[in-house]
């Protein structure tokens, strides 16, 4: 609710100061495009500002361009009203390939020429000062007066997806220790779902982005961003991982193969991995413990390898050890350290396991 009514001030403050300039500065005795291309640039999703800027004026100079075009060639009236923003909204849309800000203010504004060209003149200009008053307010309202916080924004959409993330591996250890392929899948459905949030989560870092690029008031907190923005992207993986891990911990169960303790114990400190992930990350804190759990995770697959696995649980255990990998990633390891880490883990606890060891 924190950030809606930031959101909400941002835009009430870019309308009245782009009326303001524009009526009082500028002289446009009705500007009623100012406050609201200031609008549609805060109104924009976060982390889309800048771009939603540039279409609006992109689309304003399209739509005079091709209204006074086409009134200088056919005239005003009403069938030339609808051929004009025909063809307006047909080359707007194959110069960019989908609607959009480009596609609707293209065809506004030639709405306005077609329309009321004939009994106003000079209708361009006052356009598009209004159009670029009111973008170049709604970005210092959010670059400079009213900057977000791109952590808060961050830490509210990473949340939901560490706590399903945490409660789905949770979930595949119960089964394993159950012997609930049923369960199982049930985590399986649950981790495909996690599009939507993921989603979230990936728009919320775009903005953060977007705040950190332009806001001085926010530049300090472009390392977090990178951090977290990392982590992200390898946290996508684990989410992939985990889903395979459902899916061959089902099989493994249904097929009713051997499965030792150590298993579910692996599974356990994946999930344990994730929420130390998560607080670290909140507390921007090294990831000293996440990397213990997960290699607690690759300790424990190693064990359950020398117990005797078959065709599933040899699969299900290098799932565990693929998973704890990426998770080293995530807190900043290279591919290769994460590897040797992951392996030399396991393979100790194997022979420390083994009837030879």
């Amino acid at each position: 609710m924190e950030i809606i009514g930031l959101i909400a001030v941002q835009a009430g403050l870019a309308a009245a100061l782009a009326w303001w300039l524009a009526h009082d500065l500028l002289g446009n005795p009705n500007p009623v495009f100012a406050p609201t291309a200031a609008v549609g640039t805060i109104a924009a999703a976060i982390g889309q500002r800048t771009r939603r800027t540039l279409e609006l004026l992109l689309g304003v100079g399209l739509g005079i361009a091709i209204g006074d075009g086409l009134v200088l060639l056919i005239g005003t009236g009403a069938w030339q009203t609808g051929i004009i923003v025909t063809l307006a909204i047909a080359v707007a849309l194959g110069l960019v390939g989908r609607g959009g800000t480009v596609v609707s203010q293209v065809g506004g504004t030639a709405v306005l020429i077609a329309t009321l060209s004939s009994s106003q003149r000079n209708l361009e200009l006052p356009r598009v000062v209004d159009a670029v008053t009111g973008s170049v307010v709604g970005l210092v309202v959010v670059a400079l007066l009213l900057p977000l916080n791109p952590m808060r924004v961050l830490h509210r959409a990473a949340a939901p997806v560490f706590d399903a993330l945490a409660a789905y591996l949770r979930d595949i250890e119960t089964a394993m220790r159950t012997s609930d392929p049923d369960r199982a899948t049930r985590a399986l459905n649950g981790l495909r779902a996690m599009g939507p949030d993921l989603e979230r989560l990936r728009e919320a870092l775009s903005g953060a982005e977007e705040v950190v690029t332009v806001a001085p008031a926010r530049w300090h907190w472009r390392r977090h961003v990178e951090r977290y923005d990392r982590g992200v992207n390898y946290l996508v993986r684990v989410i992939d991982d985990s889903r395979a891990l459902a899916r061959r911990s089902a099989t493994m169960i249904q097929y009713q193969e051997k499965l030792p303790h150590h298993l579910p114990d692996a599974v356990a400190a994946l999930a344990e991995a994730i929420r130390q992930l998560h607080r670290e990350t909140r507390a921007d804190k090294p990831h000293d413990r996440t990397r213990r759990h997960a290699l607690r995770a690759a300790d424990a697959a190693g064990r359950a390898t020398a117990t005797g696995l078959q065709n599933f649980g040899v699969t299900t255990a290098t799932q565990v050890r693929v998973t704890a990998s990426d998770l080293l990633r995530a807190t900043g390891c290279s591919a290769d350290e994460a590897n040797r880490q992951v392996r030399q883990t396991a393979r100790h606890a194997e022979q420390a396991t083994s009837p030879e060891g």
